[in-house]
Parts: structure tokens; sequence; C-alpha cells
């Protein structure tokens, strides 16, 4: 059986082919699968739990019959989505996946991460992601009524979509040291990881070893999944 990984699928009411065909994939692929990883950005935001919208609460629902049926699924906070909470991992039957993990799949070793904390050279950026990821800020924000919520993250994203068109190419990718410094730390020589839209499965050499570094594509145009069975690991896409 295959072990799957998507990430950035940045689901949402305004990509219905994007809802439907991940819960396509759900119904087919992944119901076959071993287990399935999800490695950040399911959707493209989440304001909270309670949220009513429809089309999320499908996807929800989908998840559950999933897990209901024997997949283990596992789902890790993006830069998007990282306000996924205890209500969305019970309603879904998933299990959170901290950012990074270390699992084993084909006999070896493999870390896996959302990715935006190795894209070191965006500083404003990272100095964004320690505000909000601060768990502080976060019981903050969870206060608030939903109506202020969704006014605060709207606000945000137009304003994270208009600086991103801004930004020199080159410091939106993962800062190859960056990489290298995570794997050391970890002790492994793949590295699984998403949010840069840049899929590809890159190999480079470091302290004598050979690397891999895996990159998950998105789910805008086509559906990107990694299939790793008994062949290895391999990207595959289809139109939608």
């Amino acid at each position: 059986m295959a072990t799957l990984f998507v990430s950035d699928l940045h689901l949402d009411e305004s990509r219905p082919a994007a809802t439907d065909a991940f819960l396509n994939f759900l119904s087919q692929e992944a119901a076959a699968a071993d287990a399935l990883y999800i490695l950040g950005d399911l959707f493209e935001f989440w304001i909270g739990d309670e949220d009513p919208d429809p089309e999320y609460r499908k996807v929800t629902a989908a998840l559950a019959r999933l897990t209901a049926g024997g997949v283990r699924c596992y789902i890790m906070h993006g830069n998007r989505d990282f306000m996924l909470g205890r209500e969305f991992f019970k309603a879904s039957g998933a299990t959170f996946l901290h950012d990074p993990t270390l699992i084993y799949v084909g006999g070896q070793s493999v870390l896996l991460s959302h990715g935006d904390i190795l894209c070191t050279d965006d500083a404003g950026y990272q100095r964004f992601r320690r505000i909000v990821r601060n768990p502080v800020m976060q019981k903050v924000y969870n206060a608030m009524p939903f109506s202020w919520r969704q006014r605060i993250t709207l606000k945000i994203r137009g304003s994270s979509k208009a600086n991103y068109g801004t930004k020199p190419p080159e410091i939106l990718d993962v800062n190859q040291r960056a990489a290298e410094d995570f794997l050391r730390q970890h002790g492994v020589k793949t590295l699984v990881h998403g949010h840069t839209h840049r899929p590809a499965i890159h190999t480079f050499t470091m302290d004598d070893q050979e690397i891999t570094r895996i990159v998950l594509g998105d789910w805008y145009r086509r559906s990107s999944v990694l299939k790793w069975d008994s062949n290895g690991p391999q990207l595959v896409y289809a139109d939608f």
C-alpha cells in the first residue's frame, strides 16, 4: 500500500473545482492508501473551528469518512490554517501533526514540515510568523467574537496578497543553508515539505551523503500528490 502526502490545497468556496477534486481524491486514492499526510494549508484560511462555512464542513465530513474507514490521516498546520483546533481534529478524526515531525516510510527516516520556517530570506514573514504563532496571541484571538476574527483575517489576507507580489521570487523560496541545517539538526537525509508551490524532487550532497528534498505542489490548477510505495517516492499530478 502507498503512503500519500499533499499540501497547499488552499480550499475555499471561491474554488469549488479544487474542493471537488479533493473530495474525489479522499474517496478513491486516499481510501485505498495506508496513510495520508496533509502538510499544511489544507484551507485558504481558518478563522475558527466554529466556522459555519458549508464548504469547510463538507471537507471535514469527508475526512471523517476516510478515518472511519481505517485510513490514518495526519494534518499539519500551514501558514494559512494554523488556527485549526481541537474541535476540527475531533470532527475529522485526523491526528494533529507537529511541525516538524519525523516518520518512517519506505524503510527510511523522513522529516516532514510545512516548509515556511525554512524561507529565512523573507525576514518580514518570519517576524509575522513568530507573532501569530505565539500561544498568547492565539488565545487572545480565539477569545474575540467570530465576526471580529473574520474581519481581522480578511484584512491580513488582503495585505498578504498585496505584499506577496512586491517580493523578489528568490526570497520566497527555501533557503538552502536553512534546509541543510534543518536536516543536520534532526539527523535525517530526506525532507518532505510544501509551502513554496514549487514541486520537485531535489537531490544534493551534504556532508558526503546524498540528500533528498521533496517539495509538494499546490492544488490551484491541478492536484499534486506525493505517492510513496515500494517503488519509492513519486510526484503525481491530475488536472481538474
